[in-house]
């Protein structure tokens, strides 16, 4: 009973058709008409893209030529994505330099005497401090 799946599959499909040659003509007639009165009344929906989807199918449209314009929206498509990746990484540039700003701020307004500063342990201690 252990057989391949592709083997059951083969007797379950020819036990089908042979079920099917062997069916009343009155009951097929009926079979058919439901058959036609649902695919009269599908409606196809089309199912929402996730992921990379959406990514091959512009590629798709632009390399087959099947819609005008098709470049310059892929184009602009990507340009927008340049554009936010440029973005996000002028803040992670822009809150670096803010935190070095208010340690530079923290030091001026401190009343440290100046031998602090000339001290070799505190520029240590203050590269230690920034990370």
């Amino acid at each position: 009973m252990n057989q391949p799946d592709h083997e059951l599959a083969g007797r379950i499909a020819s036990y089908l058709r042979e079920g099917a040659r062997n069916l009343d003509p009155a009951v097929g007639e009926r079979l058919l008409a439901a058959r036609k009165l649902a695919l009269s009344r599908y409606q196809g929906e089309a199912a929402p893209a996730w992921g990379w989807a959406w990514a091959t199918q512009a590629i798709g449209r632009v390399t087959q030529n099947q819609e005008p314009g098709a470049l310059q929206v892929l184009l602009a498509g990507a340009a927008l994505v340049a554009a936010l990746l440029g973005v996000v990484y002028w803040q992670s540039y822009n809150a670096q330099a803010n935190e070095l700003a208010e340690v530079d701020a923290g030091l001026l307004t401190d009343e440290l005497p100046i031998n602090a500063y000339l001290d070799r342990g505190f520029d240590s201690w203050l590269k230690r401090s920034l990370r």
